[in-house]
């Protein structure tokens, strides 16, 4: 089991993937992760994580964008990476447990998946932030340093509050930018960003017509998103046509008729392509639907 070669996507990162990462840490005693979306890569690599368009447990492929997903639970929470990656080796990580597997999939692994997927329900009975923190305390079977637990935790929660510190930045220096951004729009439906900024707050306070924020990615692409009805709801004001849904390459761009088109979320909320122009083009035939 040494020597693997683990695969997970380049660019932005979610839970589910660094999670998944750092599960297998307790599988696989050592092993190379690379981050690419670099199909040749992807297709030699021993596990999959959150890329390449395939759930295969046995072959360890864990993605679950490709179009219907990768299943879900009994109880309608659909699986991520994350909680792919559990279903196979969380049994073994709890050292044969099942109830212990159990329990952290129903407390913590559903609910990175619900939120990675977008599933509402249930979302606020997991591990909260604060419940995090007091895990850094020794636990009754532990005989622990509360001393130095403590120390760790607030290590990890300077951190947090340093980061909290600047988003709030960040999203204070983004309303301008976003305000500026709904003034100059062409078409108030299609607001267009020249560099990603935070605007979901900004937007929904000054605009009632914008329907898609257009932007370029960290990664180079352009990609179209959805406007949703209000802050933190994962319902659109209008998304993206049905049948892009889950395309990608070759079968996104004969359905688009767009030749640089990239892929369609499973979830109609984005879209890219290589270009500004033709990420416009896809706003356009948004608009049409």
């Amino acid at each position: 089991m040494n020597d693997k070669i683990v695969v997970t996507h380049s660019g932005n990162f979610h839970a589910d993937d660094v999670f998944s990462v750092a599960a297998l840490k307790s599988v696989f005693p050592t092993f190379t992760l690379i981050r690419t979306r670099d199909k040749e890569v992807i297709a030699k690599a021993d596990v999959v994580i959150d890329v390449g368009g395939e759930h295969d447990a046995a072959t360890d492929r864990f993605d679950h964008h490709q179009r219907g997903g990768a299943g879900e639970r009994d109880n309608g929470v659909p699986y991520s990476s994350f909680g792919l990656i559990w279903q196979k080796y969380g049994l073994a990580i709890c050292d044969d447990n099942q109830e212990l597997a159990n329990a952290i999939d129903a407390g913590l692994v559903s609910t990175i998946d619900a939120i990675d997927c977008g599933h509402v329900k249930g979302v606020a009975e997991g591990i909260s932030l604060s419940q995090t923190i007091s895990m850094f305390n020794p636990t009754w079977q532990e005989e622990g340093d509360f001393d130095a637990g403590f120390n760790e935790a607030v290590d990890f929660a300077a951190r947090i509050l340093a980061r909290a510190i600047a988003a709030a930045s960040g999203g204070l220096n983004a309303k301008a930018i976003v305000a500026e951004a709904i003034k100059n729009a062409q078409d108030p439906r299609v607001i267009v960003l020249e560099k990603y900024t935070p605007w979901k707050k900004t937007v929904h306070a000054l605009s009632e017509q914008a329907l898609y924020m257009v932007y370029p990615s960290q990664s180079g692409q352009w990609m179209i998103q959805t406007v949703p009805v209000e802050p933190g709801s994962f319902e659109d004001r209008k998304s993206l046509p049905k049948p892009w849904a889950g395309l990608s390459d070759a079968e996104l761009q004969a359905e688009t008729g767009i030749e640089d088109a990239m892929f369609c979320h499973n979830g109609l909320f984005i879209a890219g392509t290589t270009s500004f122009e033709s990420t416009m083009k896809m706003a356009a035939l948004a608009l049409q639907e």
